[in-house]
């Protein structure tokens, strides 16, 4: 006897069924850092606009889950029984409804991972979550491929989200733009197409010192598309452990191609064991973050131009290649452009570079825009200071900076210096502002001298060093930058110092 196996009868989605699901699906796909994304949840959760983003969640939690478990009921849930449109259609709303329910969970995980960087921890609900895209009709291959993307997605999310708080329009944009840096323009053709394609695209990220580049390059980082093991259903790397930063102005020129691609024993005096470069050690999940890129030198320039390019490099004394697999994010807080004119900044390295560039606004913007961004900036300080939430003590930080340096101070020091702020606040009771005199002001001075022609030489490039110094923060940096001794960058700004007092 012949046995003919029966493929589920197609199904044809109509009427409300339909419309609730194109809802479903249309909010999967929308960037949550934008009002469209706010007017489908509003829509989805049936409530007004400006409902609190905790009371939104769990309406649409109890209303997805009912109209889902209604249309479960019906036969209309399982993929198999769609094709075409109505394929794609159900596909992306199952993934709202599966992300939504999970999301407690998967916010757990995030946070025990944060504190575990090294090993991957196990995943205790996702045999859970695989059968229920088993039973919506996935294969397991591909329900495993989905449960990384919605980790991913939730990750981008809580690191946008947590790491660069801020009501004003410039963070408002910023957060939009990271997320798209992450998942594209369309998360539907990032999940179809790119999800294990996105080591070809780096970032430039570009802002004055201490505005957050480094929490915007480890939110990129920190997103990375990880795989779901077959075996273990536990993800493959830690997240934490794959985002590697290196800051370049805070080793000399000698050492810098060192650290970036690592060298071979006796590859120079000194090297007396094989070092393993950051290039080395990103994971193939992760990204490795080159700050300060501003300081590189041609030559390590040409030599990171052939890792965008070719995904290869070649540690110092050896002519062996290795091949580089993560993502590359670069941030510097010196003008692009006058590097670029000066030839300091390649131009074939700065287009290959920048695949996106992102700036990162400064804080004195942020609080003109909208002043309660120091309120939430202050409460986030508060917070990771004291391990928990603290309205007092928030309250006594935000009255001390009223009064001094007040609602004008112009924070040259960005949200760095805000940080320092509330720890001295903590510390003293008060913060008196930076009172040293500060880089716009050295600035003018400089210039007048200059437009009135009596400058000498050595104020001039005593005053040049003094000013690169308050913004790159080492003498190395300045002696690399202007391709002097770094005892004679000390001796010009020890000259300004001693006038200072």
């Amino acid at each position: 006897m012949m046995y003919i196996m029966r493929m589920p009868k197609k199904n044809s989605l109509h009427g409300s069924d339909r419309d609730f699901l194109n809802l479903l699906a249309d909010a999967a796909a929308a960037n949550p850092f934008t009002d469209t994304y706010a007017e489908l949840a509003s829509k989805i959760a049936d409530c007004a606009p400006e409902t609190p983003a905790a009371e939104v969640y769990q309406r649409i939690v109890a209303r997805v889950s009912e109209e889902v478990s209604r249309m479960e009921s019906a036969g209309l849930l399982d993929l198999r029984r769609h094709s075409g449109a109505d394929g794609l259609l159900l596909r992306y709303a199952i993934m709202f409804d599966v992300y939504h329910r999970f999301l407690p969970e998967l916010d757990r995980l995030i946070a025990a991972q944060s504190a575990e960087t090294e090993r991957s921890l196990p995943v205790p609900f996702a045999a859970d979550l695989l059968h229920l895209l088993s039973r919506r009709g996935f294969a397991p291959g591909e329900a495993r491929r989905l449960f990384a993307i919605l980790y991913q997605i939730r990750r981008a999310f809580f690191f946008i989200d947590r790491g660069l708080v801020g009501r004003s329009e410039s963070m408002k944009r910023l957060r939009r733009h990271l997320w798209n840096n992450v998942f594209t323009h369309d998360i539907r053709m990032y999940e179809r197409q790119l999800w294990d394609r996105m080591e070809d695209f780096s970032t430039l990220l570009l802002g004055e010192t201490g505005t957050g580049k480094g929490a915007a390059a480890a939110a990129i980082g920190r997103s990375a598309f990880i795989p779901c093991s077959e075996k273990t259903n536990t993800f493959a790397e830690s997240f934490a452990r794959g985002f590697v930063a290196l800051n370049l102005s805070q080793y000399p020129e000698s050492l810098v191609e060192s650290e970036l691609f690592g060298h071979r024993k006796g590859a120079f005096t000194g090297a007396i064991e094989a070092h393993e470069g950051i290039l080395a050690r990103c994971s193939p999940y992760g990204a490795i973050f080159l700050d300060e890129i501003g300081d590189a030198s041609v030559e390590t320039q040409i030599r990171l131009l052939r890792v965008l390019e070719e995904r290869a490099f070649s540690p110092v004394g050896s002519h062996e290649t290795a091949r580089f697999r993560g993502r590359i994010i670069a941030a510097t807080n010196q003008p692009l452009d006058t590097l670029r004119r000066s030839g300091r900044f390649r131009e074939d390295f700065f287009y290959r570079l920048s695949s996106d560039v992102i700036t990162v606004p400064p804080l004195r913007q942020r609080l003109d825009e909208t002043p309660a961004d120091l309120d939430d900036l202050v409460s986030l300080t508060v917070d990771r200071i004291t391990g928990a939430r603290q309205p007092e003590t928030i309250a006594a930080v935000l009255a001390s900076l009223a009064a001094s340096p007040g609602h004008g101070y112009a924070w040259p020091g960005n949200v760095r210096e805000l940080a320092q702020a509330v720890r001295r606040i903590l510390l003293k009771g008060t913060y008196e502002g930076d009172s040293s005199p500060q880089a716009p002001d050295l600035c003018a001075t400089l210039q007048e001298g200059i437009a009135a022609g009596t400058l000498e030489a050595d104020a001039l490039m005593a005053g040049y060093c003094r000013l690169l110094y308050g913004r790159l923060g080492s003498y190395e940096a300045v002696a690399r930058r202007l391709h002097l001794d770094r005892r004679t960058v000390k001796a010009h700004i020890q000259k300004i110092e001693v006038r200072e007092r």
